[in-house]
């Protein structure tokens, strides 16, 4: 089973910064995952909230905030007066973190709140300009931004995130389409991704950050967890074989 970092190593970090993805970059996990959304002024910066407010020293809008204005806050200080001076990274930023590593780069659309006119097909373009094609992910909430990378570029894999239990998964799946299933790890337990499972389809499950969940999830064969604390959970498995 695979690991991937959840919004870089967010547990012993300050998510979403270079540190956190710094910290996960050393690490030798299959992936990392972090969110995107889109500036006043058109820029790719990567946060998990459609605010601020939570995560640095100021209030408002991503949407509503330049690039520069945005970087004028301090993003690592309500973490630990440790990473006091971490600023809002841009896409292109963390994906300099990970030119030189192997890690699957899981990017996470963040356009189910507000639509972002035109950021998927920004964030195609970077990760073609990049030469990052093998090497990425892309999921949403927001299934109609993952069709739309689908029709931009049908070789991206994609995957759909879900917090509901699924009737016929697979189906709507395959209809919108994507590539993978990232789900709430709770519904993972499911009989219908019990089935899903036993087709070898890609199922990505997050977050898990307690070591029992994460053996149960790798006993019944899910492909990949998402978790705040990748160091701890890697070693703990590997205690476990």
């Amino acid at each position: 089973m695979n690991i991937y970092a959840h919004r870089g190593s967010s547990g012993t970090h300050p998510e979403n910064t270079i540190a956190a993805f710094q910290e996960a970059a050393r690490l030798p996990i299959h992936g990392v995952e972090f969110d995107v959304h889109l500036t006043k002024d058109g820029k790719l910066v990567v946060i998990h909230d459609e605010t601020i407010d939570r995560t640095s020293n100021g209030t408002g809008y991503v949407k509503d905030m330049t690039l520069a204005q945005l970087k004028a806050f301090d993003f690592g200080s309500w973490f630990s007066p440790d990473f006091r001076g971490q600023s809002i990274p841009t896409l292109h930023e963390v994906l300099q973190v990970f030119a030189e590593t192997t890690h699957h780069l899981n990017i996470e659309l963040k356009s189910d709140i507000f639509p972002y006119e035109g950021m998927a097909e920004k964030v195609v373009g970077i990760i073609g300009e990049l030469e990052l094609d093998a090497r990425v992910v892309l999921s949403s909430f927001d299934h109609g931004a993952i069709r739309n990378v689908k029709q931009l570029a049908p070789h991206l894999e994609t995957a759909a995130l879900f917090m509901e239990v699924l009737v016929d998964p697979l189906d709507y799946v395959r209809a919108i389409p994507a590539d993978a299933l990232h789900l709430f790890f709770p519904s993972a337990l499911r009989p219908s991704i019990r089935q899903v499972l036993e087709t070898d389809a890609i199922v990505r499950t997050f977050t898990v950050n307690e070591i029992q969940y994460a053996r149960v999830l790798q006993d019944i064969g899910v492909t990949a967890i998402f978790t705040d604390f990748p160091e701890k959970i890697m070693m703990d498995l590997k205690e476990k074989s």
